[in-house]
């Protein structure tokens, strides 16, 4: 349970997530980090989900980086088959958001890969919050992608009970 919200405006990808760890009803940790950079591909990944699952499949995703030289496409989509297919990997719960310099993808385990139309999209227990908010501000408001994601993540926050204000935000330029 989380938020994760990606926005792409102006040559920028921003991905952002809250820190909080919740079980059940009980806050656990309020610091968590659910966005990542993987430096080396130029990949902002952020996931909402079991923390074990997601790390999994983040480390899946890599090698499938690794495998695809980078290509992000190729990536999601044979991520998407293997956690689809594969027995053991079928049973993890978590989303995916990734991002590059070109594209941005939600992967879930029913193996779907989902570029965003718009350039905004979110997930987690906040997701749908986050999602109407970013929205909301890319039609109506002249703001940078990345205050869009940290307006958009404090509305998750202020109504979302499994979401916090403690932030992560990676940023990557679009136009290099």
């Amino acid at each position: 349970m989380t938020t994760i919200v990606s926005v792409r405006r102006d040559d920028k990808v921003v991905v952002g997530g809250d820190g909080q760890v919740s079980l059940g009803n009980t806050v656990m940790k309020g610091t968590a980090r659910k966005v990542n950079m993987i430096p080396k591909h130029q990949v902002i990944t952020g996931f909402a989900g079991s923390t074990a699952d997601a790390i999994t499949l983040r480390d899946l995703f890599e090698q499938q980086l690794e495998k695809h030289h980078g290509n992000i496409v190729n990536a999601c989509i044979h991520l998407a088959r293997e956690w689809r297919s594969d027995r053991v990997l079928r049973r993890l719960e978590a989303l995916m958001l990734v991002a590059n310099h070109e594209k941005t993808f939600l992967i879930s385990g029913n193996g779907d890969v989902i570029e965003p139309e718009d350039g905004v999209i979110a997930i987690g227990s906040g997701g749908n919050f986050a999602l109407a908010s970013a929205r909301a501000l890319v039609d109506n408001t002249a703001l940078s992608a990345r205050e869009i994601v940290e307006k958009s993540l404090h509305i998750a926050a202020g109504i979302c009970v499994f979401t916090n204000d403690n932030l992560t935000i990676e940023e990557l330029d679009s136009s290099h």
